[in-house]
């Protein structure tokens, strides 16, 4: 199968072009520029040149693929709400450009969208009335188009995928800790993220352009729940800083843009996406991940 992939040289994507590539598919990545066009030929992969803003060579990259795994997204929340529009355009180009074709369309969403303070399950739908939940629009988008012959289907992924070359939110916090003398939780720090290694994310995307089932949703969770305070206390010990809560008025102060996830609970199965699929995380866990594998070296 021959696969366009945006995001393709990013943490994540640089990951699912090596499991794609590894499982004898064909990948075509999205480049912006230049040098994301080198990198994906180094990896064995052909550029497609473009970026999300620009529909028309989105659907002409869908087009000519079999498959389209959509990881792209513009982290930056500070304009979360205009982000998650560019990501919504940019799966409907997909999406019409597959329509009737039955070629498969895996897109990315999160867990944090699902309803805090109870374990969320694949069948839960993206919580209504909070910032975290506006990335819903685009799973709609994805549910429709399942309804328009197109093989299309969510993977959520957890707020921590780590691995080697994290830059994500756990290194976010690392920094954090750094900066400020001490490393922070919210509150008593009971609240929990889900994980996953960014192999394991890898092969459930490639997993999901196989053979996923049109109109699922898929959770890409190893580590059902993370209690903040836990991750709070390996920062705390890899930077040499002491380790204590911030109080829920204080926390955007401390965490800046980062508020509101390090105070989300967001305990999220995968039951249901094991079951269909055959995927088995293999990869260690965040904590074990943080202490063992440069998260302390790397983040300076």
């Amino acid at each position: 199968m021959r696969v366009f992939v945006t995001g393709a040289t990013g943490f994540i994507g640089t990951a699912v072009v090596r499991e794609l590539l590894g499982a004898g598919h064909e990948v075509l990545g999205l480049a912006r520029n230049d040098a994301a066009a080198e990198a994906l030929a180094r990896s064995g992969a052909a550029a497609h040149r473009g970026d999300l803003s620009d529909v028309e060579s989105l659907a002409a990259g869908a087009r000519a693929c079999e498959g389209v795994i959509h990881l792209a997204f513009i982290h930056d929340f500070s304009a979360y709400a205009a982000a998650v529009e560019t990501d919504r355009k940019a799966i409907e180009a997909l999406a019409g450009a597959l329509e009737g074709s039955g070629k498969a369309l895996v897109v990315t969403s999160g867990t944090a969208l699902l309803t805090p303070g109870r374990t969320g399950t694949e069948e839960d739908a993206p919580e209504r009335g909070h910032t975290l939940g506006q990335r819903g629009a685009s799973e709609q988008v994805v549910l429709e188009a399942a309804g328009r012959g197109v093989r299309a289907s969510v993977v959520r992924l957890p707020p921590s995928v780590h691995g080697a070359g994290d830059h994500g939110f756990v290194p976010t916090l690392i920094e954090i800790a750094r900066r400020t003398g001490f490393s922070g939780f919210v509150g008593d720090g009971a609240n929990r993220w889900p994980a996953v290694h960014r192999g394991d994310a890898a092969r459930l995307f490639r997993l999901a352009v196989e053979k996923a089932a049109p109109g699922t949703r898929l959770h890409g969770v190893a580590e059902e729940g993370v209690a903040m305070r836990a991750i709070a206390e390996v920062i705390g010990a890899g930077v040499g800083v002491p380790v204590r809560s911030v109080a829920a008025e204080e926390a955007a102060a401390h965490f800046t843009w980062l508020a509101k996830f390090a105070a989300v609970d967001n305990p999220t199965t995968s039951a249901r996406t094991r079951a269909s699929l055959g995927w088995r995380p293999e990869g260690p866990g965040l904590l074990t991940d943080m202490r063992e594998n440069g998260y302390f070296l790397t983040h300076t």
